[in-house]
């Protein structure tokens, strides 16, 4: 019964976990100095490694559990809301709440580069 049941929940993604994970949208490496706020907490500075149009990845010692509604402030923007996804204690990544616009991206990537490492 349960691998019958772990079979049946496999099939039914939540969209975050499949933002994450389907990498359908081109992902950019940055080294860029962020600000991190789980819901009723206050904010802290992450390095965000990683950026696309559905999530992002940031260095970041917490302890933040999948599922908890957050908002990232990148320099210049409003900051944009998402739901952690993963977490492995250094490593968060997190699902936009709504597709970033290629127009941001676009405009993410000519303010910060790329990192090359």
């Amino acid at each position: 019964i349960v691998m019958t049941l772990a079979v049946v929940e496999s099939q039914y993604v939540d969209y975050a976990v499949a933002a994450m994970e389907d990498r359908s949208a081109p992902r950019f490496k940055f080294e860029i100095i962020a600000q991190l706020r789980p819901s009723g907490v206050t904010g802290f500075n992450v390095l965000v490694t990683n950026l696309s149009r559905s999530g992002f990845a940031c260095d970041a010692v917490t302890g933040i559990h999948a599922g908890t509604r957050c908002w990232l402030a990148l320099p210049g923007l409003a900051p944009l809301q998402a739901e952690v996804v993963r977490n492995d204690g250094i490593v968060v990544g997190c699902a936009f709440s709504n597709m970033l616009s290629q127009v941001v991206l676009d405009a993410i990537i000519r303010q910060h580069g790329i990192a090359t490492s």
